[in-house]
């Protein structure tokens, strides 16, 4: 890609309401070492038990929240296993933030 399509992505990503979640085939492992990263860094509290994200209880639900946290922290999806996404992945009393 080019600085153009990394401009045109960035611009678009802001004018949008946008998420970060987990890439469908992103390898476990690395997964998980994400999410514990993240949960060091900010407050992970809505998937950990008790919280309204907590279920379903999958590597791939609690990645998605904690990427899309660290998303709205830092502006940068991690594009090794995050992908934007327009359409919003809340659901239930689950909030993303």
């Amino acid at each position: 890609m080019t600085n153009f399509s990394f401009s045109v992505l960035g611009f678009l990503l802001c004018i949008f309401d946008t998420w970060c979640v987990a890439q469908e085939h992103a390898p476990d492992y690395k997964l998980e070492a994400f999410l514990d990263l993240a949960c060091a860094e900010y407050n992970c509290a809505d998937i950990q038990p008790g919280g309204p994200c907590f279920i379903p209880k999958t590597l791939q639900n609690h990645a998605s929240y904690a990427l899309d946290l660290a998303f709205k922290n830092t502006g940068v999806c991690n594009a090794i296993i995050g992908t934007p996404t327009v359409t919003d992945p809340s659901f239930g009393n689950c909030h993303y933030p």
